[in-house]
């Protein structure tokens, strides 16, 4: 019986990294939506609609699955909205300075850090194999930055930006994690995009956009943004992390770049030439790395 509970188990064992990945590639979408929009709407009044639409949406499903409201937030949620909407607020910014590539290369240096972050704070042990795959996802991602003509090299202002953005999104990982200790993946998801909403819409303020796009188009960005970006992918992440240890998520989450890299291809015009295209491969084998050095936990760990 042992066997095959441990088979299970081992089976099992995927799921979470697999969650967290697929909310990764789903993210990789977001300087997409953004760089749609931000011709008719400032990048901080769409980090606010985004969080507006996305608010109901994570409510019916709260509703529809555990058949009940959300549960009252504990103050790690609340850490986490406010950490994620910063992190959104400057690399929104960054991304109107620099390519797609350097400023999501930039930002998911933070996804490593949580690691780093875990060890310290949650006492998460890592291996020898994971600091492997964290250098080979690094180069990785450094080689997408590598590249592409004058018209494509990034402006230093929005490269500090996307560092600022990393820093923060390490602290919402971490604090995302603590939080999913106590409470369902979906009632944290509810309870932080409505932070996140508050904050960016201080942010938008502060920063003196319209809220109102200047055509009815710009609404496209936004809308965009709360489906895949917040609903499916920020949920997946949320629902992940709760089967997942921090440092295998974050070196997960660097799928990031490769999607995005891939996708402003097509759409910006910013080819990838075949040192990018080396580095989206590097950044997959050490996807692939962290996950198999991924420390097996006792099961009184566990528990």
């Amino acid at each position: 019986m042992s066997e095959v509970s441990g088979a299970k188990a081992d089976g099992q064992s995927w799921l979470g990294p697999l969650i967290v990945l697929c909310g990764g590639i789903c993210i990789g979408f977001a300087p997409i939506g953004l760089r749609l929009g931000v011709d008719t709407m400032g990048p901080q009044a769409i980090a606010f609609w985004r969080y507006v639409a996305a608010t109901p949406m994570v409510f019916a499903l709260v509703v529809l699955v555990y058949k009940r409201l959300p549960v009252m937030p504990n103050r790690f949620v609340l850490m986490a909205g406010v950490f994620f909407a910063l992190d959104i607020a400057l690399w929104h910014q960054a991304l109107t300075l620099t390519t797609v590539a350097n400023s999501t290369f930039i930002l998911n240096l933070g996804n490593i850090g949580v690691g780093l972050l875990a060890w310290i704070f949650l006492k998460e042990r890592v291996t020898g194999i994971w600091a492997i795959a964290v250098v080979i996802a690094i180069v990785g991602a450094l080689l997408l930055t590598q590249g592409g003509g004058a018209s494509t090299q990034g402006d230093i202002r929005g490269d500090l930006m996307a560092i600022g953005s990393a820093i923060f999104v390490s602290f919402y990982m971490l604090t995302l994690k603590i939080a999913r200790r106590e409470i369902g993946g979906l009632d944290v998801l509810f309870w932080v995009t409505v932070v996140e909403m508050v904050t960016a819409g201080l942010v938008t303020l502060l920063a003196g956009e319209t809220f109102i796009p200047a055509d009815p188009a710009g609404w496209r960005a936004p809308i965009l943004l709360a489906v895949i970006v917040q609903c499916l992918g920020q949920g997946l992440i949320i629902s992940g992390l709760g089967r997942t240890s921090a440092a295998i998520a974050g070196v997960l989450l660097l799928v990031q770049p490769v999607v995005a890299a891939a996708v402003s291809w097509r759409f910006f015009g910013e080819p990838l030439v075949a040192l990018q295209i080396l580095g989206g491969a590097l950044i997959l084998v050490g996807v692939f790395l962290s996950q198999t050095g991924k420390r097996p936990e006792k099961a009184s760990q566990s528990a």
